[in-house]
């Protein structure tokens, strides 16, 4: 049998998919969210979403939301057909192909499946450079109206593949995975390749500072006001959030008063789905509170 023959790929990728299953489970995993109802196993949460996070991390999504009626984007090289093969068995529809390089076929395909499914894209993804955010997220969720929810995460003091472009994270077996989530971000529509361009730049700053967040917290093993336990489960299979607690928002996550008048936030009713946050409105980026942390 040859090594690219695609039955050797299902059976490495099954072989993987119950790899990564067993070595993510032993994890302890909290996240911190802005609004609980962008995470899709809750009850509250409505309609498709763009999701993204950094490469390195891809593990982490990929064990713990698998069967939430999600297509993640993945690479066309021949190195990525096992983990396109894991990602089936864990849950997730995928598309093959890059958002920057000579992706059109992937963008076109994104776009068709983006109206029936949320999205997931590492947008440094496949080949870099690393943490840097590529346009085609950014002009997804503009073409079709999605929400775009920036995910930083973080494990305690993981191992690092060196060799790899992505300095890839591979955690410690039973140490700590923490994750912080942006509210839903609405990119305005018909943005022209300076308006891709400023929303590109605003998004990266926001993710890479909440991977940093999350890092800290993970490293630090420190309590964050809010912060929730979380499980693998699919689509809507998690408790339905509870009435929120004072110093919180009315979708369960954290409060965002603090950001400044001219942020336009549009808070959700009653555990309602949070409508967009613009982050068109001026500043809003650096106004974004910090987690507060619970000594």
């Amino acid at each position: 049998m040859k090594l690219d023959h695609p039955l050797l790929h299902k059976m490495l990728g099954l072989l993987g998919a119950a790899a990564v299953s067993g070595w993510m489970r032993t994890l302890d995993y909290k996240a911190a969210y802005y609004d609980a109802t962008i995470d899709p196993v809750y009850p509250q949460c409505r309609g498709q979403k763009l999701y993204i996070f950094w490469h390195e991390y891809i593990l982490f999504p990929l064990y713990l939301r698998g069967h939430c009626n999600m297509t993640m984007l993945l690479s066309r090289h021949r190195d990525a057909e096992v983990l396109a093969q894991a990602a089936r068995y864990l849950g997730f529809r995928f598309v093959r192909g890059s958002t920057n390089r000579g992706g059109l076929s992937a963008l076109r395909e994104l776009l068709r499946n983006g109206q029936h499914t949320s999205l997931a894209i590492t947008p440094d993804g496949p080949r870099g450079p690393r943490r840097r955010l590529a346009p085609g997220a950014i002009y997804v969720a503009s073409r079709l109206g999605l929400p775009l929810v920036a995910m930083g995460f973080g494990y305690d003091r993981p191992w690092r593949v060196r060799r790899a472009w992505d300095r890839f994270a591979i955690p410690r077996p039973f140490s700590r995975a923490r994750a912080v989530t942006s509210p839903p971000l609405c990119i305005p529509s018909d943005l022209d390749r300076q308006g891709l361009e400023h929303f590109r730049r605003q998004v990266e700053s926001l993710l890479n500072r909440l991977t940093a967040e999350a890092e800290r917290w993970a490293a630090g093993g420190y309590s964050i006001v809010g912060q929730r336990r979380v499980y693998r489960c699919g689509a809507g299979q998690a408790r339905a959030l509870r009435t929120p607690a004072a110093g919180h928002d009315s979708a369960g996550g954290l409060s965002l008063r603090s950001l400044g008048a001219g942020s336009r936030l549009c808070a959700p009713d009653n555990l309602q789905p949070a409508s967009c946050v613009p982050v068109c409105a001026a500043d809003w980026l650096d106004h974004l509170p910090s987690p507060p942390v619970q000594r």
